[in-house]
């Protein structure tokens, strides 16, 4: 099956593989008409599974097959609206470029990269793309650039996964308090995105606490409030002006003492090239980290997608003094260049864990490259399988045709 094939089916719905020799060797045994009908409906496009045609148990639960289907296209939805910009942007260019170039060669591959670099997917890693992609055009001897369409989604992938593949996974466990530290400069939406991970984990059944630890910052205590009292969660805090540390050491005491399962502190978020700021991070840790040996367990990085390289040299800034295990990337909705979640990744070997693709409590999704490369290139996606599957149907047809006809003359 094909890569994209794969994707059309994992994020907006199966089809059914036809099954060329298997029909052909029926069609051979068939005397009627009836039966040859039959066996080509067979061939045909299965639906995607919608919820009121999923498969309930006497119980009224449905299989976990269906729920995974269905919940694939789900998130392949929630992916194509929320980058519906940079898809614009990244298909518009792609096909602008194939129309012009139609054979691989130098000049194509330059435009390429001229094109790519301009979407925020960053100089480095553009140039280990297209390297990857003249590799790869010559050892499958690729010589039209209409038939690089696929391997350059596919590469991304590749590229996004490098020597991890799981690395976007929260390092989460349960049976302990897990320690989630979020940092990032003010304005990227950072206090919006504790709430929306607190909604995340009490809907997945975990009891969460967050510590308002953003105490310079004249009214993040009581914006994290109103985030508490919205999704249901409690706030710990102290009165504005007081020491960060000491809420976070107030925090997990009361988190421990009333069993909580995920404790999301909040920081200050001033300028990155303020030395005050990073000297505060470090304290915040060093007081978290002997309250509880390995913690924090997660430290996330708050980025605003739209500010495009900037939002690179923040996360450039923060790792040099903390030790940022992930990328929060919010506002991915609001960019044409969504191409810097391959920069980051790439380039700073720092994983994207959560995408925000919209306003919604829900719109906070959990990153994957599958769902990230399908909402980039969903109508390419689906418009290539589309004429995979009539060229397909097309070569199935004419071999029913000339069976039938042989089968005719044995008569």
């Amino acid at each position: 099956m094909s890569f994209f094939k794969r994707l059309k089916n994992k994020f907006s719905g199966s089809t059914e593989e036809p099954k060329q020799q298997d029909e052909l060797e029926q069609l051979e045994s068939e005397e009627s008409s009836q039966e040859t009908e039959d066996t080509i409906e067979k061939t045909e496009k299965k639906k995607p599974k919608k919820l009121k045609e999923a498969d309930f148990d006497e119980d009224g639960l449905i299989s976990i097959e269906d729920f995974e289907e269905i919940e694939a296209q789900q998130i392949g939805a929630k992916f194509r609206a929320g980058l519906e910009k940079s898809r614009e942007n990244f298909q518009a260019q792609l096909n602008n470029l194939i129309a012009r170039y139609r054979k691989v060669d130098e000049d194509f591959f330059e435009a390429l990269e001229e094109m790519l670099i301009t979407a925020d997917v960053g100089f480095n890693t553009v140039m280990q793309l297209v390297e990857e992609l003249r590799e790869e055009a010559k050892r499958r001897n690729i010589t039209e650039t209409e038939d690089l369409r696929e391997v350059i989604v596919e590469k991304i992938v590749e590229i996004y996964h490098q020597d991890d593949e799981h690395s976007e996974v929260m390092h989460l466990e349960d049976g302990r308090l897990n320690v989630i530290l979020m940092v990032g400069v003010n304005g990227v939406g950072k206090t919006t995105t504790i709430g929306k991970l607190a909604h995340r984990y009490q809907a997945e059944g975990k009891k969460v606490m967050l510590a308002a630890g953003d105490t310079f910052r004249a009214g993040a205590i009581e914006q994290l409030k109103v985030w508490g009292e919205r999704v249901g969660v409690e706030v710990t805090s102290q009165s504005e002006g007081s020491d960060p540390a000491a809420v976070m050491y107030d925090a997990i005491n009361a988190a421990k003492s009333k069993g909580v399962d995920i404790l999301i502190c909040d920081t200050a978020g001033r300028l990155q090239n303020k030395s005050n700021l990073m000297n505060e991070l470090e304290k915040v840790k060093r007081v978290i980290g002997r309250a509880i040996p390995d913690a924090p367990h997660e430290v996330l990085l708050c980025l605003d997608a739209t500010t495009g390289q900037n939002a690179l040299s923040q996360a450039k800034s923060f790792k040099e003094v903390t030790n940022v295990t992930g990328i929060v990337l919010t506002k991915l909705d609001g960019t044409a260049k969504g191409g810097i979640v391959l920069a980051i990744r790439n380039e700073l070997h720092i994983p994207v864990k959560y995408v925000g693709l919209g306003e919604k409590l829900d719109d906070l999704q959990p990153f994957n490259p599958e769902s990230y490369v399908y909402g980039l290139f969903a109508d390419m996606i689906e418009q290539n399988v589309e004429g995979q599957s009539e060229d397909e149907s097309t070569t199935i047809q004419s071999e029913v045709d000339e069976t039938e006809g042989h089968t005719d003359e044995s008569k």
